[in-house]
Formats: structure tokens, C-alpha cells, sequence
């Protein structure tokens, strides 16, 4: 579909600077810019691509002033970053949507499909499954008996549902991510590791989206619950009986242990891991590679480091640990002369 200037500025509430009638049928990247694309500016480190951009239109912060002549029309916007993120979502609402049942899926008598679904080539779906109106399951997509998925899911190629769980609407779970193996239990013996069977399940709230190769464990008893909102990345791993509050999200490579419990709200740097039995207060805020050993009771606390600390302090710590070196030389060399002055001090 083809859009003018002018369309798209009243549909994001900007205002047009240039040729109001200047035509786009696509997105790219300002400094890949080709006529009849749309293209954003919101990092000042990227305003020279403004003046050589071949974009047809760029969108643009409202106090953006530009330095040189620029080609391209502007739509200013109050921000610029919020404004493409409504355009590409109304882009992605427009691709039509597929719907039928493949010939190469199997699903089970006892199964409920919804309407308007799509079930793609050598899709499984097991006894006394449920799945709501709108879903679309990619090929090889495996969902386990009794388990349940809400309306309008999106599930891709690979992504696994193990029994009785439970996926909640407008989710989206991305290849490979498994929802409901096995939780990590084991009992130490004298001949080995004797396995706690792990009879519970793993609910995923409404709105959720889980990235590629992410694993929820289901609980020893009970749930693992991720609730509505949360965002995962890819290669996040939550364990047995952990509770997600809503509208968190985690970068790549999260990994939190056993029947800890986070907050709302909070953001987790990748590769940040938590402690099992934790209990995290909403709002939390933790960079890379942080390690949090034991409950974060302040909320809104910014953390980082391992284990974990105040982020300012992290800070001052770091700039200290990089003059360790010369630090620990003028020491050995305050030592010596002490000694020197202790010893011509004894000899008077």
C-alpha cells in the first residue's frame, strides 16, 4: 500500500515540512534510505545520515532543526521513536492473515480449534486440547493434551506446549521456546540423583511475548506463572514454580532459579541471574550481567554487579578496580617507608 505525507502525519498527530503529497510503500533504515521508503531520526548520533538520506520521508523529534538543506519531507512528531513504533505496528495489522488447516497437521478428535485459525504442515495437537479463534500455529508447532491456548496466539515453528498448560490471548511465542518441561528436580542419593516428579504446570498470561529457545519450566505442584504483559527475550530461562509479575521484561540470556518471585515492571539486563527463593519488589531495574543472590526489597532500586549493588556504587567500584594495580604498588610502597621510618625512630 501506497501512503502520502500527509496521511501518515495525521495518523501519528505530526506535522508535515516539505511536499505533503511525497509518496512511501516502505520502511528502511535512514542510513539505507531509497525513495518511496519511510525512514526516523531520535539519535542525534544519526543526524548526518539525514542529509544523504535517499528516504523519501523521515519522521523526526518536534525541536529537530535541521543544520544543512535536506531533501526528504519531515513529519515532525512529539517523539519520534513512539510515532515509527505506531506506524509499524498499524503496517504489521494490514498483511492479511492466514487461516485453514493443513492437510499435514494432526490434531486429535478430541480436540477444540476456534475459528479463523491457522494450522500449518505437521502441526500436533494432542487429545482434549483447546485453542481459541484467531491462532496461528506455524509448522511443527507440538501442543501437549489438555493443554489451552487463548485467542488470537501466535505460535512458531518448533515451539512445544507440554500438557495442561496454559497460554493465554494475543500471546506470541517464538521458535523453539518450550513452555512447561520438566522443572530441574533431583534429590541427592547415595547412588546418584533420584528425580522429584514435577506434577504441575506452567500459565502464561494474556499479551505475553516469549523469545526464540526460552524455556518455562512447570512447577514440582502448582504453577510457574508468567503473568500478562511480560516481555522475554530469547534463550531466557525461568524455573520450577517462578513468578513473573506483569509487564516485566528480560533481555537474552536471564536466567532465574527456583520459586523466586519478581515484581511488576522490573527490567533485567541480559545475562543478569537470580538466586532461587528470592522475592524481587516491583520496578527493579538490573544491568548485564548482574548476579542478585538474595531478595531486592527496595522498590525501583537500580542494581548491577555480582552479587548485585546500588548502581552508583557499582560505578565508583569500577572506576576504582581499573587503579587497583597502581594502587596496590603505592601501598607496598607506603609500607616499606613506614617500616624504614619505624626503624630509625627504634634506633634513637
Amino acid at each position: 500500500m501506497e501512503f502520502t505525507a500527509q496521511m501518515i502525519a495525521g495518523l501519528i498527530g505530526g506535522t508535515v515540512v516539505g511536499d505533503p503529497e511525497a509518496k512511501v510503500n516502505n520502511f528502511a533504515k535512514i542510513e539505507e534510505g531509497k525513495p518511496g521508503c519511510i525512514s526516523f531520526l531520535y539519535n542525534d548520533k544519526y543526524e548526518h545520515y539525514i542529509y544523504t538520506t535517499e528516504s523519501s520521508v523521515v519522521l523526526v523529534n518536534q525541536n529537530f532543526e535541521p543544520k544543512q538543506d535536506i531533501k526528504a519531507t519531515l513529519i515532525k512528531v512529539p517523539d519520534a521513536r513512539e510515532a515509527v513504533t505506531k506506524l509499524l505496528q498499524l503496517y504489521e495489522s494490514m498483511k492479511p492473515k492466514r487461516e485453514g488447516i493443513s492437510e499435514l497437521a494432526f490434531i486429535d478428535p478430541t480436540a477444540k480449534i476456534g475459528e479463523k485459525c491457522y494450522i500449518g504442515p505437521f502441526v500436533a495437537i494432542a487429545e482434549g486440547v483447546e485453542i481459541g479463534d484467531g491462532c496461528v500455529l506455524h509448522p511443527h508447532v507440538t501442543v501437549g493434551r489438555n493443554a489451552k491456548v487463548g485467542s488470537n496466539t501466535e505460535i512458531y515453528s518448533n515451539a512445544v506446549i507440554y500438557h495442561d498448560c496454559r497460554v493465554g490471548n494475543r500471546c506470541i511465542l517464538h521458535a523453539g521456546c518450550v513452555i512447561g518441561a520438566d522443572g530441574f528436580g533431583f534429590q541427592p542419593t547415595e547412588t546418584g540423583y533420584e528425580k522429584i516428579p514435577q506434577i504441575g504446570i506452567a500459565i502464561i498470561e494474556d499479551d505475553v511475548e516469549i523469545g526464540a529457545n526460552t524455556c518455562i519450566d512447570r512447577a514440582v505442584m502448582g504453577a510457574t506463572i508468567v503473568h500478562s504483559g511480560v516481555k522475554l527475550d530469547n534463550l531466557v530461562q525461568i524455573a520450577h514454580n517462578d513468578e513473573i509479575g506483569s509487564h516485566t521484561v528480560m533481555s537474552a540470556q536471564v536466567g532465574i532459579a527456583g520459586s523466586t518471585k519478581v515484581g511488576e515492571w522490573c527490567m533485567f539486563g541480559g545475562q543478569v541471574g537470580i538466586a532461587g527463593h528470592a522475592n524481587i519488589a516491583n520496578r527493579v531495574m538490573v544491568g548485564a550481567q548482574a548476579g542478585i543472590p538474595n531478595d531486592v526489597k527496595k522498590e525501583g532500586a537500580a542494581l548491577q554487579g555480582s552479587p548485585a549493588i546500588e548502581v552508583r556504587n557499582f560505578w565508583k567500584s569500577s572506576a576504582i578496580v581499573k587503579n587497583l594495580p597502581e594502587m596496590w604498588a603505592e601501598m607496598n610502597q607506603m609500607r616499606k617507608e613506614i617500616k624504614m621510618l619505624k626503624e630509625q625512630l627504634n634506633l634513637k
